[in-house]
């Protein structure tokens, strides 16, 4: 009954089923290694922001360029505060407000985004406090550039003059006719009347959309082997089904049998 599993067609379906369900198997577990690391990195990043809180602050240049191992450092910057911009559209303590940013003028010649606190309510320059006149030095988290509509980062255009959706090198050389670290700092201590903002973990380390589209994925390969053994038990159930009745003589007569029987009974006919 099972004599069929030697046919060519058979053996091409067992060759695909073989090499099918490894496949999917492989490629699940691959997407689930992706989720499983990009939660580790959430991990490692969150306890590193909180550690680097206790570390000592390192000299800005000696951490740059901002990658996963300097993100949430503390870093330290002396020159003069210079233009300085509200960035709306930033949640704090589950409410909407601000960032007033200023740009700190440096030694190099390029300014360096500092963060100096977060105010609630729409945007108003006249409730900015004014920044600290003279050198100064100032600590706090170092950050990466923002990239406008990722991780929450607003990409509206347009804004009032004095506002910047992002705090990105990017968006702000456009805006200042001097060079721009491409990293900022958002201060330890805010500055009088504001809150300070925390800072956050590198981006592609928390559990974002990519995260679970790499779990969800996981799910469709898996469901894909699944899938693959179903579709062989069915396509040999219904072999098996149809060889039981064809030696039961329950297959009903094709057209090719037909007419092979009508061309038998003509040839016995012809010969008597």
């Amino acid at each position: 009954m099972y004599r069929f599993l030697l046919t060519s067609r058979w053996w091409g379906i067992n060759v695909f089923v073989l090499l099918a369900i490894p496949f999917c198997i492989f490629m699940g577990s691959w997407q689930l290694s992706r989720f499983e690391g990009r939660v580790q990195d959430q991990r490692a990043a969150t306890e590193q922001v909180s550690s680097d809180r206790h570390e000592a602050a390192h000299p800005l240049d000696g951490l740059l360029p901002v990658d996963k191992s300097t993100s949430g450092r503390l870093a330290t910057a002396t020159g003069h505060y210079d233009k300085q911009f509200l960035v709306p559209g930033r949640q704090l303590d589950d409410k909407t407000g601000y960032y007033v940013m200023t740009l700190l003028r440096t030694g190099s010649g390029r300014a360096l985004p500092v963060v100096r606190g977060w105010l609630p309510g729409t945007p108003d320059a006249a409730k900015a406090p004014a920044p600290p006149t003279g050198e100064v030095t100032v600590t706090g988290a170092l950050q990466a550039s923002e990239t406008p509509g990722d991780n929450g980062v607003s990409s509206q255009s347009g804004l009032p003059a004095g506002q910047t959706a992002a705090i990105s090198s990017a968006s702000l050389v456009n805006l200042v006719p001097y060079k721009v670290y491409d990293a900022w700092i958002t201060l330890e201590h805010a500055d009088s009347g504001m809150k300070a903002v925390p800072a956050t973990v590198p981006s592609n380390t928390g559990l974002d959309l990519k995260a679970f589209q790499n779990l969800g994925y996981t799910g469709e390969w898996f469901v894909f082997a699944g899938f693959v053994v179903f579709m062989w038990f069915r396509l040999l159930r219904r072999e098996v089904e149809f060889a039981r009745d064809a030696a039961l003589g329950l297959v009903p007569e094709t057209e090719d049998t037909q007419q092979k029987t009508e061309t038998e009974t003509e040839a016995e006919q012809a010969a008597l």
